[in-house]
């Protein structure tokens, strides 16, 4: 019953990822936040890896999970810091989340609750020509906010999956190790029905 319990929680906690996750892939994509896409895409592939070891008991591809969850509350807790400039790091940096592949923020820095767009003309002579420039002001929210809401609501689902499949694995385990398998590992062996000649020798007379 435990078991039970314990791995439908788990079933429960890795389907919340996913959503999730895909709903933050959805706006890194449309923020061409490269860096992101690319972890959140290994975050998903490990989830179903961790939901399909829980439905299946397969331990390992659980224990995996759990070890990829650390790698993961590591990265929020980076995007984290990023995002609130702990630290050197800086939010307008280029080369972490875009690969300095392109000039783009947040999508939620344009498009955050509130947020009224004003282009600015004539644009600066620093500001590539196929770039807009403009001001954004009225947010009720800022973007980096979001960004952080987002990864601590990852943490926590994180953790509880951390926990969770730790718990998992060790139920599967000793489930494993007190099954009893039929003529295979008890004490006392197993023989098989002995044959028997139906064949009955008859005298010969001469």
């Amino acid at each position: 019953m435990g078991c039970c319990s314990g791995r439908c929680t788990l079933v429960f906690i890795c389907g919340m990822q996913l959503v999730c996750i895909l709903e933050r892939q959805i706006f890194d994509f449309l923020g061409y936040q490269w860096a992101p896409i690319l972890t959140n895409f290994v975050h998903i592939i490990t989830v179903i890896l961790g939901l399909f070891g829980t439905a299946q008991f397969r331990p390992r591809y659980v224990t995996g999970y759990a070890v990829w969850l650390v790698l993961w509350v590591a990265w929020n807790v980076f995007v984290i810091c990023f995002y609130l400039e702990v630290g050197d790091l800086s939010k307008d940096t280029d080369l972490i989340m875009t690969f300095n592949m392109s000039m783009h923020r947040s999508w939620w820095m344009e498009n955050g609750p509130g947020c009224m767009v004003t282009p600015v003309t004539p644009a600066p002579d620093w500001a590539p020509e196929d770039h807009r420039y403009i001001s954004i002001s009225g947010c009720l929210l800022e973007y980096q906010y979001i960004e952080v809401a987002h990864s601590t609501l990852q943490i926590i689902l994180a953790l509880a999956g951390f926990i969770y499949a730790c718990y998992v694995v060790k139920l599967i385990t000793e489930e494993e190790d007190s099954f009893d398998f039929i003529g295979g590992f008890d004490s006392y062996g197993y023989q098989g029905p002995q044959k028997t000649s139906h064949l009955q020798l008859q005298p010969m007379y001469m």
